[in-house]
């Protein structure tokens, strides 16, 4: 969701130019930032920005300057204060010559530059002018997302490719689990029997199935295995996937954080660790989706 749009122009004396920045957003946020007295604008410049951006925090910019150079006129309060002052130091100096007006108009802050006033019709121009310019720069700051974002699916894919390996990998280490509970289990019985000869059997029942539970680990690869799928999925789609990408990525974590609990092996732990920093990156970089 990042980008960078220029769009610049002309009209009825006026040079404008529109630009547009977009950031990474869990959702949309515009912000305006117009010149005086172009504030109406800003309800249908948001809703044309909202028709086409989904997500990101996005700044939209006006500056409007006046081509022609502006004619010069005297500020008359500040007129008043140098003349008195000038006036009380002639009075105070005697012989001193009279202060002169050139002298006077030179000193910073008398003479300001006067914007010549717009006709109504020259103002609902130049507004024309304004949103035409803005939509320029959003076509060109959707461009620049679109190309992000086909950028940003490579990275992603590469990704994918790489959870999946960490889930085979998972699935082979996995393997052993079950004899390596079996003998934990003879352990564990052999223990309760020892203080508890006459344990019921529905106890050793219960710390069987227990601890079966515990290291089966199948439901969880068979999950990560389904959502691997429905990510390229949303890859292949052509329509806002952002939100959806970013619930997917929840259900990711809660898998592998899942299989980390219940492995019984240095190996496998190792691997759920390496797959949940993998899916760490995934979710980084789905923040940026639309």
């Amino acid at each position: 969701m990042t980008g960078f749009a220029r769009a610049e122009g002309t009209d009825s004396g006026l040079a404008w130019a529109w630009e547009l920045r977009s950031v990474n957003g869990r959702g949309l946020d515009l912000r305006f930032r117009l010149p005086p007295g172009f504030d109406a604008l800003e309800p249908g410049l948001r809703d044309a920005a909202g028709k086409v951006l989904k997500r990101g925090n996005v700044t939209a910019n006006l500056t409007i300057k006046r081509e022609d150079t502006a004619r010069l006129a005297p500020d008359p309060a500040a007129l008043e204060a140098v003349l008195a002052l000038a006036l009380s130091l002639h009075a105070r100096i005697p012989g001193s010559p009279l202060p002169r007006a050139e002298a006077l108009l030179a000193l910073p802050g008398v003479l300001r530059q006067a914007a010549a006033e717009q006709t109504e019709e020259e103002a609902a121009e130049t507004e024309a002018a304004a949103r035409a310019g803005f939509a320029q720069a959003l076509d060109l700051l959707v461009t620049a997302r679109h190309g992000e974002g086909a950028r940003l699916a490579v990275t992603l894919a590469k990704q994918l490719d790489e959870i999946a390996a960490l889930k085979q990998q998972s699935a082979a280490e996995a393997a052993d689990q079950p004899a390596a509970q079996r003998a934990r289990m003879l352990e564990n019985l052999q223990a309760l029997l020892r203080e508890q000869p006459s344990l019921p059997e529905e106890r050793i029942a219960q710390e069987v199935a227990l601890l079966a539970a515990r290291s089966d680990v199948r439901e969880e690869l068979d999950r990560l295995d389904a959502h691997i799928h429905a990510a390229r999925a949303l890859l292949a789609e052509a329509g806002n996937i952002g939100r959806r990408f970013d619930f997917l990525v929840q259900e990711f974590n809660r898998e592998a954080n899942t299989l980390c609990s219940k492995s019984s092996s240095v190996a496998l732990t190792a691997t759920g660790l390496k797959l949940k920093a993998t899916i760490e990156q995934l979710r980084e970089q789905v923040q940026n989706i639309e």
